[in-house]
């Protein structure tokens, strides 16, 4: 078996658009042949096998997705953990206006400062600050609050019981300012931490507040022009005085990859410019030399396959991500805070290296002018822990379309309330 000739079940999964549990279930019916890999034992899948029933769905598909949408009104949002703009970039593209960002790290606030010298930068911590004037003064308020995990205890959780995370700061700051919509977004794995516990306390917190939130998804970066398989988890709350719907962006059915990213095409007019980068140390280089593009540890022999993994190799799980080498036919697996990682490799398809910083910011889809301040490593920190760009102006978009709904209907309401008055 040469294991570059398969995906693995993630693999798969990810390019059919389909769950495990339905790939297995095929595999059941007879509806698609899984072979097993012969040192793990785990369901792998032909690549021409996959790439046929691709282009079978690829009949069905129907027209191109388009999102765009034109603001009927001047939308303002507060966002709250900035980090380095991605999701402020985005909703900036949709036609959003950003009155103000709260940010922490000084390196982040550097680079939006650098970039837009117009944006009101609230640097330190977000406990310091009142957020009381801005209420009646924005209409969304968004946040990427880093996850901190708070006890659940079987009760319905309140306010004052997440005291002390920053959850709780975002809902204290929503509770200040009382916007129609807030959006907050994180980690895939927000959904399943303490058995969902954690995201239903979340809830039932935006709930006290005053606020409903739309059924939680999560939204696969790929989907929305974005080079890069990452998923985020999407919570929107909408004001309880609001029947008004929030619908997420509908996807994209075209799905960029790597090529894409650092070569001029759809996404970029350019070839990405060149940056300065990390390096591997030599027996790490020494290792992903062997590597072949769209390959990972399993392509190598086996006793560097035990001496490179360690005791993980004898753990379950693909692993699919370790002395990884992404191809320039497939998007790039998520985004690490430091490309050189342990075990955690993002290879260039052809040189030995890890991405540089500006391939770091195209994969995440930052425009090429966007600057990114302080030590080569701040910055790689900057850019994987942001929003992709492209991602936050999908979002945009619908953020809009729900506001457009939203204040088109209220006029609507008092023309007819003043009418029955006249009359």
């Amino acid at each position: 078996m040469v294991i570059n000739d398969y995906y693995s079940i993630g693999e798969a999964s990810e390019l059919l658009g389909k769950s495990k549990e339905t790939l297995r279930r095929w595999d059941r019916d007879g509806k698609l042949n899984a072979v097993r890999e012969p040192m793990s034992n785990y369901r792998v899948y032909k690549k021409e096998e996959i790439h046929s029933l691709l282009a079978v769905f690829d009949k069905d598909i129907k027209d191109e997705v388009d999102n765009t949408i034109i603001p009927i009104n001047e939308y303002k949002v507060l966002e709250l953990f900035a980090g380095a703009g991605g999701l402020a970039i985005g909703l900036e593209k949709a036609g959003i206006k950003c009155v103000a960002l709260n940010e922490i790290d000084k390196w982040a606030c550097q680079t939006l400062r650098e970039n837009r010298p117009n944006w009101n930068v609230l640097e330190g911590d977000i406990k310091s600050f009142s957020f009381k004037k801005f209420k009646n003064k924005v209409d969304i308020v968004t946040g990427g609050f880093p996850c901190q995990a708070f006890s659940y205890a079987g009760k319905k959780l309140g306010l004052e019981d997440a005291r002390g995370t920053l959850f709780y700061e975002f809902a204290r700051v929503v509770n200040e300012v009382k916007p129609v919509i807030c959006l907050a977004e994180n980690v895939k794995g927000l959904k399943s931490h303490d058995k969902g516990n954690t995201l239903n306390g979340m809830l039932s917190i935006l709930d006290e507040i005053g606020y409903n939130v739309t059924p939680v998804e999560v939204l696969k970066a790929i989907h929305y022009n974005v080079p890069q398989k990452r998923e985020r988890i999407i919570l929107v709350g909408v004001r309880k005085d609001i029947d008004t719907k929030y619908k997420y962006p509908k996807p994209h059915q075209k799905i960029y990859n790597l090529i894409d990213a650092l070569k001029k095409g759809d996404l970029y007019e350019i070839d990405v410019p060149k940056s300065e980068g990390s390096k591997y140390p030599e027996h790490k280089k020494e290792i992903l030399d062997l590597i072949p593009p769209k390959g990972y540890w399993r392509d190598l022999p086996l006793d560097l396959q035990k001496s490179y993994m360690g005791k993980s190799f004898y753990l379950g799980g693909g692993k699919t991500g370790m002395a990884r080498r992404i191809g320039w036919d497939e998007p790039s697996l998520t985004l690490t805070c430091s490309p050189a990682q342990k075990q955690t490799e993002r290879c260039h398809p052809d040189e030995t290296r890890p991405f540089t910083v500006r391939e770091y910011a195209r994969i995440q889809t930052f425009p090429d002018e966007w600057k990114f301040m302080g030590s080569i490593s701040q910055q790689y920190k900057q850019i994987g822990n942001a929003v992709p760009c492209n991602l936050g102006q999908e979002i945009g978009y619908s953020i809009i379309s729900f506001l457009n709904k939203y204040y088109s209907n209220l006029i609507i309401s008092e023309a007819s309330i003043s009418l029955d008055k006249a009359i």
